[in-house]
């Protein structure tokens, strides 16, 4: 499905399904002049999401050589598809960082690490061992190594007579990067601000404070004149600044429920404090939830433990069992 969103410059959105995904459909975005074409984000290395993704651009009989991609982040949901459409003749282009970043998930020892960090911090080995196999992360993400134009903060990208510019936004993920058009006010934002789901902010490799690098990143989006927003997932929402006033203030609650749950019992591990907070299950109790998403609320945890840490207001021991156990100071 293709939908005409603005007028000038012509900009699309191609709904690109994410199967057996809670997120349900991507919105990759297609900005169209007269000289140069852009793809802003392209969905999961899977079939379905091909077959959508080029259905949309055939509807508007693009060309890839005269077609550049940008992607916002390293989530496969965004990247997977990438080695699909580059060619000879179009450019990549995706924020330094986090192209880093997926090298060393494609090519390196991040995932053994990021393993290693979750057994440390709780997660149990029986679930950690189901998810390398259910992993969509890793089974869904490009297959190859990819060439880029490496963005950093505010560096600018020319299509056609439409200027748009690299917004560093770290948090979701660590090298996150919005897109912003001046003369239109318009940002795309990825999945830095969605409107009716709250970005995951997990404990990334390397990063101390994660949490509070997405807190800055949303006081810099909103000193933006931005008038219309455009994000990865679900719909497009009215006003940006009350939907970033209502995420920051989700995550103060979100602290607070923390120390709440920390008061009643010291020495636990982030494991054990994601079992007792609130999470969006659809009733269902904690043992009943989905291995993934056991994995995504103890990431975001972590996030939040990081955060009061990095404030002195909780302690951190690693225990006899190599176990990180917290506790408020």
């Amino acid at each position: 499905m293709v939908e005409l969103i603005y007028e000038n410059p012509k900009i699309y959105r191609i709904f690109v399904p994410l199967p057996e995904n809670p997120l349900k459909l991507l919105n990759s975005y297609v900005i169209i002049t007269e000289n140069r074409n852009l793809i802003i984000d392209t969905g999961f290395k899977r079939e379905e999401c091909l077959k959508a993704l080029l259905g949309g651009l055939k509807e508007l009989k693009l060309e890839l050589e005269k077609t550049d991609i940008f992607l916002t982040h390293l989530h496969s949901d965004h990247c997977g598809l990438i080695n699909k459409l580059t060619t000879d003749n179009n450019k990549v282009y995706m924020s330094e960082i986090d192209y880093d970043y997926l090298i060393g998930n494609l090519i390196g020892d991040n995932w053994k690490k990021i393993e290693e960090r979750f057994k440390e911090e709780g997660f149990p080995n029986d679930i950690a061992f189901r998810l390398k196999e259910s992993n969509h992360a890793k089974r869904f993400a490009p297959d190859k190594i990819f060439e880029v134009i490496k963005l950093k903060n505010e560096d600018k990208i020319q299509i056609g007579d439409t200027e748009l510019i690299g917004i560093h936004t770290p948090g979701h993920t660590p090298g996150h990067m919005c897109l912003y058009i001046p003369k239109e006010k318009i940002l795309f934002s990825g999945d830095h601000v969605l409107f009716d789901i709250t970005p995951n902010i997990t404990s990334w490799l390397e990063k101390k404070d994660s949490l509070g690098d997405y807190i800055e990143s949303l006081k810099k989006i909103k000193k933006l004149d931005i008038k219309t927003t455009f994000p990865g997932h679900r719909e497009i929402g009215i006003s940006i600044y009350d939907r970033i006033d209502s995420i920051l203030n989700h995550h103060k609650e979100r602290l607070e429920e923390l120390l709440e749950v920390l008061s009643k019992k010291d020495s636990q591990t982030a494991y054990e404090i994601a079992s007792q907070m609130t999470w969006n299950t659809r009733g269902k109790g904690w043992n009943e939830f989905p291995d993934n998403q056991k994995w995504f609320a103890t990431g975001e945890t972590m996030s939040h433990l990081d955060y009061l840490y990095c404030r002195n207001k909780i302690e951190k021991i690693l225990d006899k069992d190599n176990f990180y156990k917290y506790s408020i100071k």
